[in-house]
């Protein structure tokens, strides 16, 4: 029946994106809330929505923060979800809802990039490759949890995503661009994955040095004075955001005042925890496919040279996560194809207990994380009780508070002040 077919077709291009997407939902609205480490671009989302051009109304005049960071992720988020938040509030439902709805508009963008490199994965790995990518990063916690998080990490991801798969496709003038954009307008660590992937570049002669150069300097130029343009009229001082972030973490390493680990922590910690079995395969993704190691030799290096800051977190090396879960897809794909073969028949049962593991572990974390938010649902609960009164009530949001859980989401209207 024609109706059939238009689903298969549908299942067929987009079943994937729903597998994943249906996931990243359901961390976002079993989690709603969010930490310290998001709150610039929520508190920004929030005040875009509510206090639209009222700029002496936004929260980061009152609560700059350390450093400043840039708002043209929360504009591209806010204005997508802004008439979903219109129908939101007109039908009356809570705030949350609207944060909900926001993160939902960040996944969405940031799972589309995804899709791009996963077809160009398709194109030059084939459909089975494609699949155990899938597999591999719907069993991983932290991709999919932190996609929908509003974290300048996760904005520079999604270029990162694309520098990925135009490196796939063969423009690798449009991959350093993509790359040059992150590094500058939403997190300046993306240099150190920007160097080796250029490097390679030229070694290997996919561009021209001079070339390169010009595409370089001049995407920089425009990056550049995208962000100083904005964020100067909304900091109300002349700023470029990024650059002010690197001086601060890798200059004057001020990043270490809030604690540090050693320098083998994202390879015996980090990387275990976000790839689970897909980190084992992507070391062997190397040996069995000859065009994987010049994909994975940049990004490695990428994570060498992040280590030597000391301050680590995991989410300083997602960008990485996507090209190792493309090795270990082409050993998955490798073992599947030879199960039937004496050792590799081995290697199978040993890989598929492997899965079954790593998503126990992703339903342990997952648990672990929901259960992360507490001022978050302290707030709720507040919220829950009817007080007699026939004033406002006011509530005092301390440190504590608002590191884990509380945002201007979170705050309901009268008596709650």
């Amino acid at each position: 029946m024609p109706t059939d077919s238009k689903m298969a077709k549908f299942l067929q291009s987009y079943g994937y994106d729903l597998i994943l997407g249906s996931i990243a939902a359901i961390y976002v609205v079993m989690a709603p809330y969010t930490k310290v480490e998001e709150s610039f671009n929520v508190q920004s989302m929030h005040d875009i929505l509510y206090h639209r051009l009222n700029f002496n109304s936004y929260d980061h005049l009152e609560f700059p923060g350390v450093v400043p960071r840039t708002f043209i992720g929360a504009f591209i988020v806010s204005f997508i979800a802004s008439p979903v938040v219109s129908v939101i509030s007109w039908l009356g439902f809570p705030k949350i809802y609207n944060l909900v709805a926001a993160r939902l508009v960040l996944g969405c963008i940031i799972l589309s990039t995804l899709r791009f490199f996963r077809i160009q994965i398709r194109k030059n790995f084939g459909h089975q490759v494609e699949s155990f990518f899938v597999l591999l990063t719907s069993l991983q916690f932290h991709l999919l949890f932190y996609c929908t998080r509003p974290l300048p990490n996760i904005l520079a991801f999604g270029l990162v995503n694309l520098a990925y798969g135009n490196w796939l496709k063969g423009n690798f003038y449009s991959a350093l661009s993509f790359l040059i954009f992150a590094t500058v307008i939403f997190r300046c660590d993306v240099m150190l994955l920007l160097g080796p992937i250029g490097l390679q570049f030229l070694m290997t002669k996919s561009i021209s040095f001079w070339k390169a150069l010009k595409y370089c300097v001049g995407t920089a130029v425009v990056a550049v004075g995208l962000t100083i343009s904005v964020d100067s009229i909304m900091w109300k001082k002349f700023v470029w955001p990024e650059f002010e972030v690197f001086w601060f973490n890798s200059i004057l390493n001020r990043s270490s005042d809030w604690g540090t680990h050693s320098i083998h922590w994202y390879f015996t910690s980090a990387l275990p925890r976000s790839l689970l079995v897909a980190y084992p395969l992507s070391l062997l993704g190397t040996l069995l496919d000859r065009r994987v190691p010049f994909l994975i030799l940049p990004v490695l290096s990428f994570v060498i040279l992040y280590s030597k800051l000391p301050h680590k977190e995991l989410r300083f090396i997602i960008s990485s996560v996507p090209m190792l879960n493309l090795s270990a897809a082409v050993a998955a794909s490798r073992i599947y194809n030879n199960k039937k073969k004496a050792i590799w028949k081995l290697v199978n049962m040993v890989m598929l207990a492997l899965f079954a593991i790593s998503a126990g572990c992703t339903v342990v974390t997952f648990m672990a994380s929901y259960n992360n938010y507490p001022s978050g649902y302290a707030l709720k609960r507040l919220h829950q009780i009817s007080p007699n009164v026939a004033g406002e009530e006011w509530v005092h949001i301390d440190t504590f508070s608002a590191m884990n859980g509380i945002s201007r989401f979170c705050e309901d209207g009268f008596p709650w002040r």
